[in-house]
């Protein structure tokens, strides 16, 4: 089944250029989504060859078609091949992770292909109060089934739990976890040897970000698949890894900010430098991850 042509929505800067593989598997060379089947008939859906969107997720069975955010419009055609190679049949259901448009950028075009969209009662709220990058949000792209703290999907054989961490990436983030098959979706809330973009103007916070990182990393256990909102295929260690990373950023501004330094002596400062070579990237450079730290500290 093919979906409908997307409606243009503008997006988050988030589609900037991420660093790419050099390996491709199953689509040739090219712009094109790998699907990686990280359980039976469960998938990480992954753009290659150049940035198509935040990493995708996908459950299919006897019950339903599930996917795990959307990608955005320019991708969606590239999304739809690999869909199709997976199963003729369009989603049932369409998880929301959080707001920004390399995600929920089709929510659109999926509801009129016919699937309910899921999402966190604020990311609703937001879309209908603020719209998606300053523009009016389409009725259709709005989610029809909204949840507070948890919920559950009973399908497919393998249960998901759908878990809301409050003002970590966003306001309204949620991860998805499979804990029969061992397997989290954790969204924005993880990305994998990046900087992470922590959205301070939609609700997100470092202490949240932090939190949360830390609540997957007690749910989970060394043979966990962590699928990330950004980066590739990932473990227990690869996350701590990140986490610690964050944990010690934090702490090296917040030492200076004690220390009565402004934001100029900070940058000044580079108190990240050891982090540059590894984290560093096209859009949380060094320089924004302090700043970012910075203001979340200060409210500056």
């Amino acid at each position: 089944m093919r979906f409908l042509p997307a409606r243009l929505l503008l997006l988050l800067p988030l589609m900037l250029t991420l660093p790419a593989s050099a390996e491709h598997h199953g689509g040739g060379g090219g712009k094109h989504y790998e699907a990686i089947e990280v359980s039976e008939d469960l998938y990480m859906l992954i753009g290659r060859g150049g940035f198509l969107s935040g990493n995708l997720g996908m459950s299919v069975g006897e019950d339903a078609v599930v996917l795990i955010d959307g990608g955005m419009p320019p991708s969606l055609e590239l999304l739809n091949k690999a869909i199709t190679q997976i199963t003729p049949e369009a989603p049932d259901f369409l998880i929301n992770t959080h707001i920004h448009g390399d995600h929920i950028g089709n929510n659109t075009v999926f509801a009129e292909s016919g699937a309910h969209i899921v999402s966190h009662h604020t990311l609703r709220s937001r879309l209908l109060e603020q719209g998606l990058n300053d523009q009016p949000a389409d009725p259709a792209s709005l989610p029809v089934i909204t949840f507070a703290e948890e919920m559950m999907f009973h399908l497919n054989g393998a249960p998901a739990r759908i878990i809301h961490t409050p003002a970590a990436h966003t306001d309204g983030d949620a991860m998805v976890a499979f804990p029969k098959v061992n397997v989290v979706f954790a969204g924005d809330l993880f990305f994998h040897g990046l900087f992470p973009f922590i959205d301070l103007d939609n609700g997100g916070s470092v202490d949240g970000f932090i939190a949360a990182q830390e609540q997957i990393l007690a749910m989970v256990n060394d043979d966990t698949k962590i699928v990330p909102g950004h980066g590739e295929l990932a473990s227990a260690t690869d996350l701590k890894r990140d986490l610690t990373m964050l944990k010690d950023a934090r702490a090296l501004v917040a030492g200076l900010i004690a220390a009565d330094h402004d934001i100029d002596a900070i940058l000044a400062a580079n108190p990240l430098a050891k982090y540059h070579d590894d984290y560093n990237w096209g859009f949380i450079t060094t320089e924004r991850m302090t700043r970012t730290i910075y203001r979340d500290i200060t409210g500056m």
